[in-house]
């Protein structure tokens, strides 16, 4: 009974430890080296749909900082009381109910889900060519990509961001970071691809 009881802690601490933030996201390297699995599944998502490993870090980046139970927050009654929460987004990648059914529907699987840091990372991917099929945005033009995902393809193009200068700031952070997490990546993927690190 007691070895079952250890069992069932240590898949616990297990559980707890695989689903925790990376201790350091503002760099790539350290994130991979970290959360192993991550770098293969950002590959195969880039294989898959064209757009760089770092662009899509960078948008889950600013979607969730990596919290597989991200919510948005809640509104607020009476400026006391708690309400319903802003949108139905939930997971690494803030995707909304209607749009990963969507993404299920169109590739993703009846099985994925939106806390697996794998299907959401290729969501981003797939949401990514959608903005290039819909919205005529290069897959790996961070800047509007991040618009893209933010407003939606029709409010991208309708230009609704051109009235929200914290989102073209946003934008501009997403696009800064995909380019220093490319740079940092360059500098360890040979053996993050070789699958062997020297600790």
């Amino acid at each position: 009974m007691r070895f079952i009881f250890l069992i069932l802690v240590f898949s616990l601490l297990t559980a707890c430890a695989s689903t925790k933030p990376p201790s350091n996201s503002e760099n790539i390297c350290s994130i991979f080296t970290e959360k192993k699995g991550w770098y293969k599944a950002a590959k195969k998502a880039e294989k898959r749909w064209g757009s760089k490993a770092p662009v899509l870090m960078s948008i889950m980046y600013q979607e969730s900082q990596f919290k597989h139970n991200a919510r948005p927050g809640r509104t607020k009654i009476l400026w006391i009381i708690p309400g319903p929460r802003k949108s139905d987004a939930f997971g690494y990648a803030q995707a909304k109910d209607a749009v990963w059914e969507e993404y299920q529907k169109s590739g993703g699987g009846i099985w994925s889900r939106r806390d697996d840091f794998a299907d959401a990372i290729d969501f981003i991917g797939w949401y990514n060519t959608q903005s290039k099929r819909r919205s005529g945005i290069g897959v790996n033009d961070a800047n509007n990509l991040y618009l893209a995902y933010h407003e939606g393809h029709g409010g991208f193009n309708r230009r609704t961001y051109k009235s929200k200068s914290w989102l073209i700031a946003t934008s501009r952070k997403v696009a800064d970071r995909s380019f220093r997490y490319s740079k940092q990546l360059q500098s360890c993927e040979k053996k993050l691809s070789s699958g062997w690190w020297p600790f």
